[in-house]
């Protein structure tokens, strides 16, 4: 796939990213898709059609038109790409076939519907209304009505999706708050209030449903522990300093080691999940980023923006970016420098050990002193947690993803000698550093031990 342009500058580096612009809408486009394995793009927008592209020839092979009278906010396809859905401010929600284009029915709605979603087994179709804050599930062949709940936020809903069980339907608003309505007990199952501190504009799932990610006007990105509900009492992981402006859109690869999101900076980002950090900024839209999604193999992003285009960007080769690998470094380096200022750490030695071992140089002696706490985010691999910088009475902060463990603080620190360790990355069994690997403590350089207990 060649690119229309020679390069693309992304921040932090004059390196070149190849890429494709697809031009052929008239308007905002407001959603995008990949299909069809990967070969195919689904793209809707404001000029009221819904366009199918061939990914090699770089245009349009199916355009659906003249249905809807209004901006068409959404478009979803079946698993099976037979089908696709389309919401519009026309009040309507409507199911189209790929192959003829025709329409095979329409749901009216009483206000203007600004999302919509298909179930995985491709069973139910969820929408979203601005009347009342309603949102509709209904089969997805037959169009008939299976669930309608009036005022399920205070504010306008900005997205609504399946998770991958099929059997909850997630849904954020302008009011702030993530609910989780379930389908078999007909009733909201989970509800985070001020999720963000500012309008919440989209949310993903991870492909196994254990994560939930949410995109705000905050600036931020979060994501949800769902599967097993620690949100409750854990911090969600917040990715931060990748946008300047409002965050619109979000999604998770297929393997959920990254996040793609899209802004009103005119930018999209690409997160490393596990380190909870951006790996680097794409830059060549001219206004709003509106939608983002990746291939399963993670080398094509494709963004859809206010400007009218969608762009195709090739991150086959990120790791080996200039930048990429200068903010790994950096953050490699980070650590270390932070172990060597603490007098204590905790050291994961393998996998099923639990206990934290320092070495005396004086006496050559190891003393194992504290279990080893796993981080809150279930997929961080940092096993391994210290103090916070913010004095030694901060609260414990694990080594990699710098998620803090409610509730405990360093505390009970005694005088004398300072024992301080030196430490380093250990590569993990898929030969990256952090990835599954830990650290390994060189030696102590001092004589004695300075005590630090966690409460």
């Amino acid at each position: 796939m060649e690119a229309n342009f020679p390069f693309a500058l992304f921040t932090q580096t004059c390196w070149t990213v190849k890429f494709k612009i697809l031009r052929g809408h008239s308007d905002t486009v407001s959603s995008c898709h990949f299909c069809f394995e990967d070969t195919k793009i689904l793209s809707c927008s404001y000029d009221k059609t819904v366009k199918l592209w061939d990914i090699e020839q770089g245009f349009p092979i199916q355009v659906f038109e003249e249905e809807h009278t209004a901006p068409i906010s959404e478009c979803s396809l079946t698993p099976d790409d037979r089908r696709v859905v389309t919401s519009s401010y026309d009040n309507t929600v409507k199911a189209w076939d790929t192959e003829t284009g025709k329409i095979l029915w329409t749901v009216e709605h009483e206000g203007i519907v600004t999302s919509c979603d298909i179930s995985r087994d491709g069973r139910y179709v969820v929408s979203s209304s601005d009347r009342e804050s309603t949102i509709h599930i209904f089969d997805a062949v037959s169009a008939t009505l299976v669930a309608h709940v009036r005022g399920h936020h205070k504010s306008t809903i900005t997205r609504c999706c399946f998770d991958p069980g099929y059997q909850r339907v997630t849904s954020v608003s302008y009011d702030k708050t993530i609910k989780l309505w379930d389908m078999i007990t007909q009733s909201t199952s989970v509800t985070i209030h001020e999720g963000h501190s500012n309008a919440i504009s989209d949310c993903c799932f991870t492909s196994d449903g254990h994560y939930l990610c949410t995109a705000s006007w905050d600036k931020t990105l979060k994501i949800w522990d769902i599967k097993t509900g620690k949100f409750g009492c854990h911090e969600p992981v917040s990715l931060n300093q990748g946008h300047e402006g409002s965050v619109s859109s979000c999604l998770f690869s297929q393997d959920a080691s990254l996040v793609v999101s899209g802004g009103y900076d005119k930018t999209v980002a690409v997160w490393d999940t596990d380190g909870g950090y951006k790996k680097l900024s794409l830059k060549g839209h001219w206004d709003w980023v509106t939608d983002v999604a990746i291939t399963k193999n993670k080398k094509w992003v494709l963004s859809a923006s206010k400007d009218s285009s969608l762009i195709l960007w090739n991150i086959e080769k990120i790791d080996n970016f200039p930048s990429v690998i200068e903010i790994r470094e950096a953050r490699s380096s980070k650590i270390t420098q932070t172990l060597r200022y603490f007098p204590f750490v905790f050291v994961r030695l393998v996998p099923k050990q639990a206990l934290t071992r320092v070495r005396n140089a004086e006496s050559r002696t190891e003393k194992f002193l504290w279990q080893s706490r796993s981080c809150a985010f279930e997929r961080c691999r940092g096993l391994s947690w210290v103090p916070s910088p913010a004095g030694l009475g901060g609260p414990v902060r694990c080594w990699r993803c710098r998620v803090a463990v409610p509730g405990h603080r360093g505390r009970g620190l005694g005088t004398g000698p300072v024992a301080e360790p030196v430490a380093e990355p250990v590569a993990g069994p898929g030969g990256g550093r952090g990835r599954e690997g830990g650290l390994r403590l060189l030696e102590a350089q001092a004589v004695g031990w300075r005590r630090g207990l966690v409460g």
